[in-house]
């Protein structure tokens, strides 16, 4: 699963790079949203297999804090990416004349820098203040990875304001991200709705329906684990869910984005045919 993520999310960035056509607002956000969900994974996977491998299930204090400030950024990264995704869509829909105008690169670019320093932020504010707590003696991590969530179980110390910043936090990071989505797809359906063609219909719910899957795969799963009260989550239950959004999604994302749409197939089968054209 983790070599097919890598390899998916590989191949769209290199597309998405060789490719002119791609060279696009949308696919611009994709292939950051690919880069985000290699590195995602390859912050917790790569380490759980080397645990299974060597059976030493270990990690050092910093490390583990270092693992847990690089997932908390390339959750979040993706977290943003896919709100940003979801407002290039509803310009290019509701605004089509303008969207050349509005989604310019100057804007593009600018969107992902203010996520990575808002992203960094956030992380680092979380990793201090777990930095500063007590632990017992027997801290075995009831987790494949160093979460905030399973660590705060084994503080001895008090973690109140560690909890009330991440109930804080999640109104900026996770709901109000979550809403915006939902608030530009229901402008985008309204829009669909006055179109009286078939045929284009058709077309925004193909484009629309790949990110759609991946929001639900994405939110379902972290609000599950986060804005629900720890005391009603099991430790299987948490681990099975932070499984779905640290592997399963982002194993899916690639295909989800490539076999749905028509301009990646087109580019893959371009690169592969000048590839053989040259041998």
């Amino acid at each position: 699963m983790y070599l097919t993520t890598v390899l998916g999310n590989l191949i769209i960035i290199i597309l998405i790079l060789l490719d002119s056509h791609l060279h696009t607002p949308m696919y611009f956000f994709l292939s950051n949203l690919s880069f985000s969900d290699l590195c995602f994974t390859s912050v917790t996977i790569p380490k759980m297999l080397k645990n299974m491998q060597s059976q030493d299930p270990s990690i050092s204090y910093v490390n583990c804090l270092t693992q847990m400030y690089f997932f908390m950024f390339f959750a979040n990264m993706e977290n943003f990416l896919l709100v940003v995704m979801a407002y290039d869509r509803y310009v290019a829909i509701c605004f089509p004349l303008h969207y050349t105008s509005i989604m310019s690169p100057k804007l593009c670019v600018c969107l992902v820098v203010l996520s990575c320093v808002f992203n960094m932020l956030h992380s680092m504010l979380h990793t201090l203040l777990l930095d500063r707590l007590s632990f017992c003696e027997d801290n075995i991590i009831p987790h494949f990875f160093c979460d905030i969530s399973a660590l705060l179980k084994l503080a001895c110390s008090d973690i109140f304001i560690n909890e009330l910043m991440i109930f804080v936090l999640a109104g900026p990071f996770i709901v109000i991200p979550f809403s915006l989505i939902i608030v530009s797809y229901i402008q985008i359906v309204c829009s669909i709705l006055k179109i009286s063609s078939a045929r284009v219909i058709h077309k925004v719910f193909s484009t629309c329906g790949s990110h759609l899957s991946v929001v639900s795969l994405f939110y379902g799963t972290v609000i599950g684990v986060y804005l629900c009260p720890s005391a009603n989550n099991s430790t299987v239950k948490e681990t099975v869910i932070a499984l779905m959004y640290t592997v399963v999604t982002p194993m899916l994302n690639p295909f989800i984005y490539s076999l749905r749409n028509r301009d990646m197939k087109k580019a893959l089968i371009s690169v592969l045919c000048k590839k053989k054209i040259s041998l």
